[in-house]
């Protein structure tokens, strides 16, 4: 467990390993300046693009376009299409749990209850204003879904979160409660992604439902 509270805020680099390998290979990796800022310009160019038409209509051609690159430029990076949405989709989530984890850590919340709404209102916010990240959910993507060995989106969030509960607030850190935790980040999902699913603000009814069960799953296990 953590030694101190801030050695839960996340790194690319420990978030990469806890990452499934499908959605982090890339072909080189980037070892200049110039050549990060490159790879980059080519996923904020994909989100770009998924935000406007879709993950399904992505094309590495139109990514190519939007980022002001040549097609070879996207190939030296990424094999397919495909691997360009799972790089994509990587960066999503490790900007989300670098969020969580300042979130949890901060001193205004008194208690897991109040961290949580912190926790949910990131989550919210990722769909309201990161790029790509209501396009492109992980979990509904056949060709971006873990390996069954793998863990998934939501399981990362979950217990990422929970390792943040336990070191501030005492949580019981055990298999009962880190199963909670998961089912509860699933159901909120679900419910967040329907909120967003026509609305890019998204449906406040649907948003509120997600905060509604999401606390009670947890109060009923963890109490107050």
């Amino acid at each position: 467990m953590f030694r101190t509270l801030k050695e839960m805020a996340v790194t690319a680099h420990d978030t990469m390993e806890h990452m499934p390998e499908s959605l982090v290979a890339l072909r080189n990796s980037p070892v200049q300046a110039r050549s990060t800022a490159r790879l980059t310009a080519l996923l904020d160019a994909a989100a770009a693009v998924v935000d406007e038409i879709g993950f399904e209509r992505l094309t590495t051609a139109m990514v190519a376009e939007r980022a002001g690159a040549s097609i070879g430029t996207v190939y030296r990076y990424f094999p397919d299409r495909i691997a360009l949405l799972q790089a994509l989709a990587a960066r999503n989530l490790e900007r989300v749990l670098s969020r969580l984890a300042d979130e949890v850590v901060d001193e205004r919340h008194a208690d897991w209850g109040s961290a949580l709404e912190g926790a949910f209102d990131i989550l919210v916010g990722a769909f309201r204003t990161e790029a790509g990240f209501r396009g492109l959910r992980v979990g509904d993507v056949i060709d971006l879904r873990p390996a069954p060995t793998e863990r998934t989106f939501n399981s990362i969030v979950s217990n990422r979160l929970l390792d943040g509960m336990v070191a501030r607030f005492g949580v019981a850190d055990t298999a009962e409660t880190r199963f909670h935790f998961e089912a509860a980040m699933e159901v909120a999902d679900a419910l967040v992604a329907r909120a967003f699913a026509r609305d890019a603000q998204g449906d406040e009814a649907f948003i509120q439902a997600a905060r509604d069960a999401t606390s009670a799953m947890l109060a009923s296990h963890l109490g107050d």
